[in-house]
């Protein structure tokens, strides 16, 4: 088996696991469930899930990584065998989620390509063009290639490939995000904008549906519950600090979403015909009005939508390469060959979606509904009545060389507080 890859820096993993965090969770599926579940009310209940939920689990799912300095499988068999099945969730819910991810991710390649050479201004209605887009030969053409860039930087490993690219893609994103927040504060309907996202509806915010989407997002965005935290942690140098790293990826990920929000929203209330409540196709069918009325609207959109692959890229090779792990270690493929595998499987699976349209909202139902919330409720109670207790304040503490001064909260969240929220919304989209 080929030698494993490591992270060559600190700050490059934090920006690997908030690229994988990022990615389209907070810019693409946030706004959209936001504007689904009522504005100001589930942005706070999202909020609450990632302080008490989000970061525990991640910070479990990290121990586990640096600890085991394995895939998610391999990890949980050396922990306690019994439990090698919850490594398998993992297997399941990444090449699920990439069953549909990959499709929004052509999305946004196709609109930097548009805007890029002008076509998408040369439109009278920016609605029409989606959809001509969505039901042409474009998309799975667009599909098939990002997830051929996807394959590209993984065979090229994680340093070279996922490192470098995560070092320069996120403070560029973030940079454009606050340029885009600043003109959308300029439009007519940046106040209206902003009191939906802000100001909560405490009736709406303390539903079962809010609190129980809010988690799911929080899942969702945060990338854990599906393994890519333990994979990603494996590479982990020693002494990285695992209490600051998952608040850190976390309350970026956290501010991404807002300033996504504070890009959206304002000019959702700006555009007659616009509402928050679109679903999945808001960001793409929003963020042209946006720039239409802008100085060379092509440049800012291309250069928008470019930074949305490039999130997106980041998110993407989170899934396939917990997939290539999962063939490298546990069916003794190299990871060539491994990465050549999971690259075929998603094609067919991505192409399964497109041709049947059910399957991507199934898909994305079962995975940040189901199969993610089970798996963390299922980490957490991994890690907070099976899992050594000496190995996780090891792990948190670096073996005793920091302050683990969080480690009794997290003992309880992971304990009670994950178990119980988690056991609520898993049954929750069960029955309903």
């Amino acid at each position: 088996m080929e030698k494993r890859d490591s992270f060559g820096s600190k700050i490059g993993a934090i920006l690997v696991a908030a690229g994988s965090a990022i990615g389209l969770g907070s810019i693409w599926r946030f706004p959209y469930m936001t504007g689904e579940n009522g504005g100001g009310g589930f942005l706070l209940i999202y909020l609450l899930s990632v302080l008490i939920v989000g970061i525990p689990v991640m910070l479990a799912e990290f121990s586990i990584g640096t600890y085991t300095r394995k895939s998610p499988v391999k990890a949980y068999n050396q922990l306690s065998p019994r439990w090698k099945w919850l490594g398998y969730n993992s297997v399941i819910v990444s090449l699920l989620i990439s069953g549909f991810y990959y499709i929004v991710a052509g999305w946004s390649l196709e609109y930097f390509i548009s805007s890029a050479n002008g076509a998408l201004y040369q439109v009278a209605d920016f609605h029409q063009h989606f959809a001509a887009f969505t039901g042409s030969w474009r998309e799975p053409l667009y599909t098939v290639i990002f997830i051929i860039m996807t394959h590209t930087i993984v065979v090229m490993g994680v340093q070279k490939g996922l490192e470098r690219i995560s070092k320069i893609v996120m403070p560029v994103l973030l940079i454009m995000l606050v340029l885009l927040v600043i003109h959308s504060a300029t439009m007519s309907g940046a106040a209206a904008g902003y009191k939906f996202l802000f100001y909560p509806d405490f009736k709406k915010a303390f539903s079962v549906q809010t609190i129980v989407s809010a988690i799911g997002q929080a899942f969702f965005s945060l990338s854990i519950g599906l393994g890519c935290m333990i994979a990603y942690s494996s590479y982990f140098k020693e002494g990285t600090n695992l209490t600051k790293t998952s608040f850190s990826v976390s309350l970026m990920t956290f501010f991404v979403a807002i300033l996504s929000g504070m890009v959206i929203f304002p000019a959702v209330f700006s555009v007659e015909g616009l509402e928050p409540t679109a679903g999945p196709t808001l960001l793409f069918e929003t963020m042209p009005f946006i720039f239409a009325e802008m100085p060379a609207s092509e440049l800012w959109s291309a250069l928008f939508f470019l930074l949305v692959v490039l999130a997106a890229l980041t998110s993407t090779i989170s899934f396939h390469e917990v997939l290539t792990q999962y063939l490298q270690e546990n069916h003794n493929v190299g990871r060539k060959n491994a990465a050549r595998i999971t690259t075929a499987a998603t094609i067919a699976l991505s192409i399964v979606c497109l041709k049947w349209s059910w399957f991507f909202d199934a898909f994305d139902a079962v995975t940040a509904d189901v199969l993610m919330p089970m798996g963390g409720l299922l980490t957490s109670v991994f890690a907070g009545w099976v899992l050594d207790r000496k190995i996780l304040h090891s792990q948190m503490s670096n073996n005793g060389t920091l302050r683990a001064r969080v480690f009794p909260l997290l003992v309880f969240a992971l304990k009670w507080a994950a178990p119980i929220l988690l056991s609520i919304v898993f049954v929750w989209n069960l029955l309903f």
